[in-house]
C-alpha cells in the first residue's frame, strides 16, 4: 500500500475540522496538478470542471475522510475516473490510456498513486486478521467459487460449520472495511479493475 506523507496527515486533519482556509490551501495545492493530469485525457475546460467537482466532493465529504488513506491518491483516482467517464468511444479511451501510461510511466508505477492499490492493501490487511479457519472457508467460497457443502466435504466438517465461519469472516471484514465503502464505490464506478469490483461484491453484496 502506498505510503502517506506527513503533509497527507495534516491535510486530512485540517479538512476534517471544517476550516475553510485550510480547504483553500488544499485546493491551491492540488488544483494545477490535477487539472494538468485530467487535461491529458480530456479538454482543458472539462478538466477544470472535473477538478472543481472533485474539490466540491472533498469539502462536502470532509468529515468522513479516513486518515489511513493518502489524500493525493484519493484525489487523483477520482479525477482519473471522472475523466475516463467523459470518454465514451472505446478505441479513443484505449488510445488515451496508452498515451497516459507512456507519458506518466514513472508516476503510474508509484504504489502511492492509485487508490485502488491502497484499497487492495487494506483488504489484504483485513484478511490477515481473520482466524485461519475463517479465512480459508471465506476464500474457498468467494475466490474459488465452492459452495458451502463442497467446502464442508473438502474440509471434513459440517455445512453449518462452514456457514458460521464464512458469516463470521464477513462480519469481521465488513467491520474492518466499513469506513472505506464510499471509496470502493468511487473506484468501481469507472475503474477497469475487475478485482476491485469482485471485492466489493464479495464483501458488501452477498
Amino acid at each position: 500500500m502506498g505510503q502517506k506523507t506527513f503533509d497527507d496527515d495534516q491535510d486530512i486533519i485540517g479538512l476534517r475540522t471544517g476550516d475553510e482556509l485550510y480547504f483553500e490551501k488544499v485546493y491551491k495545492k492540488y488544483f494545477a496538478g490535477l487539472t494538468a493530469f485530467a487535461s491529458q485525457y480530456i479538454s482543458l475546460e472539462d478538466a477544470k470542471s472535473i477538478v472543481q467537482e472533485t474539490m466540491l466532493w472533498l469539502w462536502e465529504n470532509r468529515t468522513s475522510l479516513n486518515p489511513n488513506l493518502s489524500l493525493k491518491s484519493l484525489l487523483f483516482t477520482i479525477v482519473k475516473n471522472k475523466s475516463l467517464n467523459k470518454i465514451t468511444h472505446i478505441e479513443t479511451k484505449s488510445r488515451v490510456l496508452q498515451i497516459i501510461e507512456e507519458k506518466y510511466q514513472e508516476q503510474l508505477s508509484d504504489p502511492d498513486f492509485y487508490l485502488e492499490k491502497e484499497l487492495i492493501g487494506l483488504y489484504e490487511q483485513a484478511l490477515e486478521k481473520l482466524p485461519q479457519e475463517f479465512r480459508k472457508a471465506f476464500e474457498m467460497n468467494r475466490l474459488d467459487g465452492f459452495t458451502h457443502k463442497e467446502i464442508a466435504d473438502k474440509l471434513g466438517v459440517s455445512p453449518q460449520t462452514i456457514n458460521y465461519r464464512i458469516g463470521q469472516a464477513l462480519k469481521i471484514l465488513r467491520k474492518e472495511l466499513r469506513d472505506y465503502l464510499p471509496l470502493f464505490i468511487i473506484c468501481i464506478s469507472a475503474s477497469d479493475n475487475p478485482y476491485i469490483e469482485h471485492l466489493f461484491d464479495s464483501l458488501f453484496l452477498n
